[in-house]
């Protein structure tokens, strides 16, 4: 890659916000202070684009800065991080090489679902497959509608809400070589989430992204398992789950932001339990297994 090729990646994520940094990381905004932050390096204030940190008295601005502050990594690397996890979450990422091609916008606005595309649903199938899920889980998920394939061959898995499972936004991840994730455009995550399980089960384990939780379940079959679309320790929904009394597992990637969000999310809730996956996410866990077998 040339000076060129990383200055225009980075211009892409340099301008998301840094609330949704903080958020992604786990931090945790102070109720007082709607501008200062409890974060893994200490105390933060944001302003704007700008940022403090009080423990070591230094700054910075933008979310470039942010991560390498918060991370302890390099510009490369804390631009290789926000490509990764901004999409997940649903930032826009200006005319970067992972939403070139996207419908996604910021949660906000009227929904706007990706129609259906039939022709286009074995290749989301084959896809999968690669991922090694099994058809027989995927089968009942196509059948509801809550998984089906986009004009563009992209998977989408729809965040739904109540018993009537009402769309409320939806994950969509490409099924080309290259890497590519994103939200449909006027998703509210916070109104709802992609799940698979067994109906009845008490047990809920939280995973970061609709294919980890059908790899999940395929590990656990006894469970649910919901996706929180991004690294997030505190989604709205969350405390309806917790007054249901469910027995619930936060199952975040076992890497820096998924144990930074999971701390967050137990020091919130203390009947939360951590569950990490046995390799770096669920997903990858569930290729492990694959291979045993």
């Amino acid at each position: 890659m040339n000076f060129e090729d990383f200055r225009r990646r980075a211009d892409a994520v340099r301008e998301v916000p840094l609330d949704a940094v903080l958020i992604c990381r786990g931090a945790v905004r102070d109720p007082r202070d709607k501008s200062k932050w409890r974060t893994e390096q200490g105390p933060v204030t944001v302003t704007g684009a700008k940022f403090s940190c009080w423990r070591s008295g230094r700054g910075g601005g933008g979310a470039i800065d942010l991560v390498m502050h918060l991370a302890g990594v390099n510009v490369g690397q804390a631009v290789a991080w926000l490509e990764q996890h901004m999409a997940a979450t649903g930032e826009t990422l200006r005319s970067s090489p992972s939403s070139k091609h996207s419908s996604v916008g910021r949660a906000a606005g009227k929904l706007c679902l990706p129609a259906a595309n039939e022709r286009l649903l074995d290749r989301v199938i084959l896809y999968l497959m690669g991922r090694h899920l099994q058809v027989g889980l995927l089968a009942p998920l196509i059948a509801s509608g809550r998984l089906y394939a986009d004009d563009r061959g992209n998977a989408v898995f729809l965040l739904v809400a109540g018993k009537a499972n009402r769309p409320v936004g939806a994950e969509l991840r490409g099924t080309s070589h290259r890497i590519w994730r994103g939200m449909a455009s006027g998703t509210c995550k916070d109104a709802g989430y992609f799940w698979v399980g067994a109906r009845g089960s008490r047990k809920i384990v939280l995973c970061e992204s609709a294919i980890d939780s059908i790899s999940c379940f395929q590990l656990h079959p006894d469970c649910i398992c919901i996706s929180t679309s991004g690294v997030r320790s505190n989604p709205r929904w969350l405390c309806g789950l917790i007054a249901r009394r469910y027995e619930l597992h936060c199952g975040f990637d076992d890497d820096e932001a998924g144990d930074a969000a999971a701390d967050a999310m137990l020091a919130r809730y203390p009947t939360v339990q951590r569950l990490r996956p046995p390799a770096h996410d669920w997903n990858e866990a569930l290729a492990v297994d694959s291979q045993k077998t």
